[in-house]
């Protein structure tokens, strides 16, 4: 392989790279079908796993908004944290995290969905978290 071959390779390897994880910018998710839950925000997932409609909106949501970092089906490939790790309790830390985002020393690592992602679309992708959790027996 001459000189230009492997620069070429290598340009093509850092641009794949670079993009691996496609484009992070929040995506508003559809919630017709759901419970409207109003202006006040409120700190527990007011839906249940019982909820087909919430896991089938929560679904789509992360995997328009979530599933590049935290991984397909909620299984994290090690680029951020497993959400099935976050148990039921910890709803009010989901929405925080979410709501803020996560910027370490300048750096984002999650933007905020707070003016994309309704409630409703985070708490349905919150049921749809906790939906992934129970059907991989995490308790």
């Amino acid at each position: 392989m001459n000189k230009i071959e492997k620069l070429t390779l290598a340009v093509l390897f850092s641009a794949i790279t670079a993009f691996g994880h496609g484009s992070v910018t929040p995506q508003k998710v559809d919630t017709t079908g759901l419970k409207q839950l109003g202006d006040t925000w409120v700190s527990e997932n007011p839906y249940s796993t019982d909820n087909p409609k919430a896991v089938e909106i929560g679904r789509s949501g992360y995997s328009e908004n979530c599933a590049r970092c935290h991984g397909l089906d909620v299984i994290s490939g090690g680029i951020a944290p497993d959400l099935r790790e976050l148990d039921k309790f910890e709803d009010e830390y989901f929405l925080g995290k979410v709501l803020s985002g996560v910027t370490r020393n300048g750096n984002v690592y999650m933007p905020s969905f707070a003016d994309v992602l309704s409630q409703e679309a985070i708490w349905a992708i919150r049921t749809y978290i906790m939906d992934r959790r129970a059907k991989d027996g995490i308790e």
